[in-house]
């Protein structure tokens, strides 16, 4: 880049999903590249973002939401429309970033609008399928109105080529070491017993990202029952369910989840075969992710699936479905067992391969390569052919006036 850039990365939320994690990194990353960085998200009453920043930070205050999904979808929408302007012009930003769909909905209405803004890009880290068609229609308008799309994987990224018509560049999601290492850290033990999670007695699995269908959790906890009735070794075996803050309605995938529990004469809670614990402090991830035994990601869709490779970066073996993205960045890497995601027989060969291979004693090559600093390289590398694409149209446009 000739010059620092000013950037403002947009996303949805103030909890800690990945798509908020990734916006995060991401800002600080390019932080240090030179860049003047301010992130701006969404907050309901009473929420505060989950972890401390050290770059400027803005909340939009929503109002107490009611209704179903498609009404609180608009009246998140309608806030973000209120409440952007005053905050964009007042950051005399070079480039506008949206990580999700509603901030990406709210550029879209503002640019329709008449509303002048910095030229703006958005990131798609997955689409989801929606039984009511304005949601799938505020989705599709939330990237087809940027000026540039990008995805985490090559999967989404030909997915958009070939299926959708729209090139999209391929980014890449990072792994922070620092957060994210082999090594016990002093906190750790009170952070585990404070979420209840039981001294070793035996397989530890972990589920990063709370019950939903596209996590298959229900199918991985069959397969965990079946090995707790059927394998001596996995007879004191417990299964951690960690965070699960989202937006979106997940009634089908816990009603399923809770039908399950009950057949199986599953309990949770702490001390309990089963736990979820919701929302967690922010040091508390990568000290469960220590503790496993194995990290489960039988996931029926993901984005990318950091997930498993901050695990490895822990040392710990992971289990992921034999399907992209996956297999895109994990096929060869040491401590790494497969499943098919819709065979729950699989998944439980897979929990045991992967709860009885060694640790990892080294960072594997999957971890350095994919760090925050390399991610922001090429969002620096995008931004730059973005803007310079702006300026060859704007100075045609002016060549081309009539005196």
């Amino acid at each position: 880049m000739s010059r620092p850039l000013r950037i403002a990365l947009l996303t949805h939320s103030v909890r800690p999903r990945g798509g908020v994690v990734h916006t995060l990194e991401l800002a600080d990353a390019l932080q240090a590249r030179g860049h003047t960085v301010t992130v701006i998200a969404s907050a309901e009453p009473g929420e505060q973002l989950f972890r401390a920043v050290d770059l400027a930070f803005h909340t939009l205050a929503l109002p107490a939401l009611s209704g179903d999904l498609l009404t609180q979808v608009g009246q998140r929408i309608h806030t973000l429309v209120q409440g952007l302007p005053a905050l964009l012009a007042g950051g005399d930003f070079d480039v506008l970033h949206a990580q999700d769909s509603l901030s990406g909905n709210a550029l879209a209405l503002l640019q329709a609008e008449g509303v002048v803004l910095a030229p703006w890009v958005r990131t798609v880290h997955h689409l989801d399928v929606f039984d009511d068609p304005t949601l799938m229609a505020w989705q599709t308008r939330a990237w087809r109105a940027a000026d540039d799309v990008a995805c985490v994987s090559d999967s989404w990224a030909a997915h958009f080529h070939t299926v959708l018509g729209v090139r999209a560049q391929r980014m890449f999601n990072g792994v922070n070491l620092q957060r994210y290492r082999r090594e016990t850290q002093p906190g750790d033990a009170a952070l585990l017993g404070s979420l209840g999670v039981p001294a070793q007695t035996g397989p530890l699995c972990l589920l990063v990202g709370g019950v939903e269908q596209r996590k298959n959790t229900t199918r991985l906890l069959h397969a965990f029952a079946h090995l707790r009735q059927h394998d001596p070794a996995w007879a004191e075996a417990r299964l951690v369910v960690a965070g699960g803050a989202s937006m979106l309605d997940h009634s089908g995938a816990h009603r399923t989840w809770a039908a399950a529990l009950a057949e199986h004469a599953l309990r949770e809670g702490p001390g309990q075969a089963v736990l979820r614990t919701g929302p967690l402090p922010d040091a508390a991830l990568p000290a469960l992710m220590r503790r496993a035994d194995v990290l489960a990601m039988p996931s029926l869709m993901e984005g990318f699936g950091l997930a498993a490779l901050e695990a490895l970066a822990c040392g710990t073996p992971v289990l992921v479905s034999a399907r992209p993205p996956f297999t895109e960045h994990l096929s060869g890497e040491p401590g790494v067992s497969w499943c098919e995601p819709e065979d729950i027989a699989s998944i439980a060969t897979g929990l045991r391969q992967a709860a009885v291979a060694p640790r990892l004693q080294h960072t594997p090559g999957v971890c350095l390569q994919h760090s925050w600093s390399r991610s922001a390289a090429l969002h620096e590398a995008w931004y730059a052919q973005r803007l310079a694409r702006r300026a060859h149209a704007a100075a045609t446009a002016l060549e081309s006036t009539p005196v």
